[in-house]
């Protein structure tokens, strides 16, 4: 049999409502995962919890069963990370997790009646070597199903929805980010009277040990574009990430070689009413931009006016030529044996 998995972890940034389930892993099964207090879910997003060197915190989860018969779900914990595409994932089954994942006790099970919610409790027990900052868990609820593949294969579907878990472990926190590898290109709009637009690309990296999200500024030309643009996720940075970030700046005019300035300005997390504050920084770069429709309105008109002055030149000429060819014809001929007769002499 054949092994697939699909994961919904709760989002890094903004409110996880309860009634969030994941697409059902079989017939007519559907859950939720949200952070709880011993009496149910709290409205929290994730479980974000402050923790000392040694220290061992307790907390809750409720997982909701939205379907219409008692399931029994699988609970586990793994570190988290953030994919390239900047979603929050844990580690996948059978991979071993090193960092926060690892510190997190809980039950293996929990059944939960039909349409009801379930509250378990879970410990975080940070070891005497911590490092300080933050350090990023999943803990997730699974049901494991069978489906048909298109070739009539069996396929097992481990379905796990999960909530996001950061700890924070007490110490000297350092956020800071930085910018990296400044590039972009143009695009040009053949409507000559029209500007076009650039794509303006670089790479933040969380350089410091807290989770950050970075936001900023693109200025191109004296055109300010931030980022990320409205309607975008929140550019989210765990300790070490790596993130590409392309702005689209519009409404710009080519002017051959456009200045490309961009600001990060990085804001930490507040938890236990502690915010680290990261510095802003800065990125110089530029970017081709030439005139393309311009240069071929202007290249065709002075086409047209070299052909004009040329064709009204050429006119001028034959026009010459005619007036002596007439004055020519129009002398009399006295006047030409006259001219003869003084050349002669």
């Amino acid at each position: 049999m054949l092994l697939a998995a699909a994961l919904s972890i709760a989002p890094a940034v903004g409110p996880l409502a309860a009634a969030r389930e994941a697409a059902p892993a079989s017939a007519g099964v559907r859950w939720s995962v949200v952070p709880s207090d011993g009496r149910g879910p709290d409205g929290r997003s994730a479980v974000e919890v402050g923790v000392r060197p040694g220290q061992t915190v307790e907390d809750h989860i409720a997982v909701r069963n939205a379907s219409d018969a008692a399931v029994t779900f699988r609970l586990a914990a793994a570190d988290g990370f953030t994919s390239a595409s900047g979603r929050f994932d844990v580690r996948a089954e059978g991979e071993s997790s090193v960092d926060a994942g690892s510190w997190i006790s809980l039950p293996a099970r929990v059944t939960v009646p039909a349409g009801a919610t379930v509250v378990v409790p879970f410990s975080i027990a940070a070891p005497s070597g911590a490092a300080p900052g933050d350090h990023s868990a999943g803990i997730t609820a699974s049901v494991l199903s069978t489906a048909r593949a298109d070739g009539g294969a069996s396929v097992g579907v481990d379905t796990r929805v999960g909530v996001r878990v950061l700890a924070r472990v007490a110490g000297q926190l350092s956020p800071a980010a930085s910018l990296h590898g400044g590039g972009g290109s143009y695009a040009v709009a053949w409507n000559p009277l029209r500007p076009g637009s650039a794509i303006v690309s670089f790479d933040v990296v969380n350089d410091g040990n807290t989770r950050l999200l970075a936001s900023g500024t693109v200025s191109a030309a004296g055109q300010d574009t931030p980022f990320p643009a409205a309607g975008e996720p929140v550019i989210d940075l765990l300790p070490g990430d790596r993130r590409t970030v392309r702005v689209v700046v519009d409404d710009l005019w080519p002017s051959i070689l456009v200045p490309v300035d961009v600001t990060l300005r990085p804001r930490g997390i507040a938890i236990d009413g502690q915010t680290p504050i990261a510095a802003a920084s800065s990125l110089q770069t530029s970017l081709w931009a030439m005139p393309i429709s311009q240069l071929i309105v202007l290249t065709g008109a002075a086409l047209l006016i070299f052909a004009a002055l040329w064709g009204r030149q050429r006119s001028h000429r034959r026009t010459d030529r005619l007036v002596a060819d007439a004055h020519e014809h129009d002398r009399p001929p006295a006047a030409a044996a006259l001219t003869e007769e003084s050349t002669s002499a």
